[in-house]
């Protein structure tokens, strides 16, 4: 039976128990506050040393986490449950009072001069967390009285420790969620993909605190993966080339769409495995699927020094960034769509342009060729069948046919079939256009404004030619605008001699039009840039022309410039 406690004991051990208890408002690193609870503890009962031992949820083994009086180099020491006295409370979850330490069977020796020994379960919701033994220099050195107060220190350092404990996850989760923020605002700016996958994999690998990291894309025609992207600590020797999914440890994760973790990657089934690093440190790995829109991308993988057991924290944690991947990787593969999409614009822009300069070459050819000929018709050479000279003329006659044939067909190849003609929404016209510059002016720091009209305003126009108007005005806006600014594009409606006709005006915050050129803007082959055609603008003309619209410099200064396209409402 434990006797009754004097009022001087109670009164000691309540102090005891209120420093013990303010540590949680005095301490914030659970490891710190332990060495402190240790020590009170162990003044308290007058013990000649002891330990906090904690159990470790990988090994399952107890390992000494603080400790005061016994040798340095037992940090590494670490019990079985059953093993020795303290492994015994912990598997039982029952305190122990241990008279003489040489008459029992279960006790380990850490330290010669103990003779006593006392220890006692730190348990919370049923669940034993770990032990806080103290130890005497005598025998007897404790009695029962003294394992009551250590019970009750034990519990009150218990829950001291476990709300440190949660306060620390609290701030680990704050900074986590801190970093896959921050993580997400890096991603979706990388628009290079190699550059992307190796954020993705450096960053997973710092955030989770691992060795290292892959990223393995799948591609589904082949049924194979591929590495894009390792991070380690360690060279790898991993290198890029397809491997088939049933000799890859990522194949699981794809067939089953889940999240896969192996606890030791060093047992023998894994060594013929061949998307692994050849790493002999690496033991854990928790592997995630890269999904986007029920597509498997690829797989997240990351690898631990120690046999790791994964928290349902860390899983959570890999599977953000595995879905953050998904959507910067298929931000990036959009972008270099739409890069292809602008480069293929470019050309065909180039084409409709060279077929223009045709065109135009042509019109001005036919000309001085019409006259060429009405004035050789007129001439009259009419010379004898013998005369040579009469082969010469039939000759000349027929290239000069020829010629007008070659200059009619450029030409009529020049001129947008009517066919191609169809009602547009207006709006829709620019919203598809602004798609396309919508990249390049974003890199170049440029804010586009659509002032969208309140209803439906409809052309009948060639789509692509109009969009090709719309791009040069905008190209021309942003080129004039080297450190960034501002376009505003607007609609009004108007009549012009009973004629509802479109205005579209095209404002942006450049340094204007140099006047020596303003007079001169839509003649070809005039260029203000060293590296201009001097085409866009004469060509955008003459579309708009060939719609019965035009297009005119409406204002410019040093505060920008305004184009105005008119085209007619159908």
């Amino acid at each position: 039976m434990t006797p009754e406690p004097s009022p001087e004991a109670d009164a000691h051990a309540v102090s005891v128990l209120y420093r013990i208890s303010s540590l949680v408002t005095r301490e914030d690193d659970p490891r710190r506050a332990l060495r402190a609870i240790l020590a009170e503890i162990i003044a308290a009962l007058r013990a000649a040393s002891g330990s906090v031992a904690l159990l470790n949820p990988d090994t399952g083994k107890l390992e000494i986490e603080v400790q005061q009086g016994l040798p340095a180099d037992l940090d590494a020491v670490a019990l079985r449950l059953g093993q020795g006295i303290t492994g015994w409370v912990a598997f039982h979850g029952k305190p122990q009072l241990v008279r003489d330490v040489s008459a029992d069977p279960r006790y380990i020796s850490l330290r010669q001069e103990v003779r006593s020994e006392m220890a006692a379960p730190m348990e919370e919701h049923g669940q034993v967390l770990g032990v806080i033994n103290v130890d005497s220099d005598a025998v007897g050195g404790f009695t029962e009285a003294d394992l009551a107060l250590l019970v009750r220190y034990t519990a009150e350092a218990t829950s001291v420790v476990s709300r440190l404990w949660q306060l620390d996850q609290l701030r680990g989760k704050a900074r986590q969620l801190e970093s896959l923020i921050s993580i997400g605002q890096t991603l979706v700016t990388k628009l290079d993909q190699q550059e992307l996958f190796d954020t993705v994999t450096r960053d997973a690998r710092q955030i989770l605190q691992c060795r290292a990291c892959t990223l393995h894309l799948y591609e589904e025609s082949r049924g194979t993966v591929r590495l894009a992207s390792a991070a380690s600590t360690q060279p790898t020797d991993l290198v890029a080339e397809d491997l088939p999914l049933q000799a890859c440890l990522v194949g699981s994760v794809i067939h089953t769409r889940k999240q896969i973790d192996y606890p030791n990657i060093q047992s023998p089934e894994f060594l013929d495995l061949h998307d692994l690093p050849n790493d002999p440190e690496l033991r854990s790995v928790l592997a995630a699927p890269v999904i986007y829109e029920d597509e498997v991308l690829g797989v997240l993988s990351v690898f631990t020094d120690h046999v790791h057991r994964f928290t349902n924290a860390e899983k959570r944690l890999l599977s953000a960034l595995a879905g953050l991947g998904a959507v910067a990787l298929q931000n990036s593969r959009l972008y270099a769509r739409v890069f292809q999409s602008e480069e293929s614009l470019r050309k065909n822009e180039q084409l409709t342009t060279l077929g223009l300069l045709a065109a135009e070459i042509a019109h001005e050819i036919r000309n001085p060729l019409t006259v060429i000929k009405l004035l050789y018709g007129h001439l009259g050479l009419d010379f004898p069948e013998k005369d040579p000279r009469r082969t010469d003329v039939r000759v000349i006659s027929e290239k000069l046919d020829q010629l007008e044939a070659i200059v009619s067909r450029v030409l009529n190849f020049a001129k947008a079939p009517s066919t191609l003609h169809s009602r547009w929404p207006i709006t829709d016209i620019i919203d598809d256009t602004i798609v396309l510059v919508r990249l390049k002016l974003a890199q170049c720091k440029i804010h586009l404004h659509f002032d969208a009209p309140p209803r439906s305003l409809v052309v009948d126009v060639n789509k692509g030619q109009i969009q090709q108007v719309l791009l040069n005005l905008l190209i021309n806006a942003t080129q004039a605008m080297p450190e960034g600014g501002q376009i505003s594009i607007g609609c009004t409606t108007e009549d012009r001699q009973g004629l509802r006709v479109l205005s579209i005006d095209i404002a942006d915050t450049g340094a204007g039009i140099p006047e020596n050129l303003r007079e001169r803007i839509f003649d070809s082959f005039l260029s203000g840039r060293p590296d201009g055609t001097g085409l866009g603008l004469g060509i955008a003309k003459r579309i708009l022309v060939s719609h019965h619209g035009d297009i005119h410099l409406l204002r410019t200064s040093s505060a920008g410039t305004t184009m105005r396209i008119s085209l007619p409402l159908a």
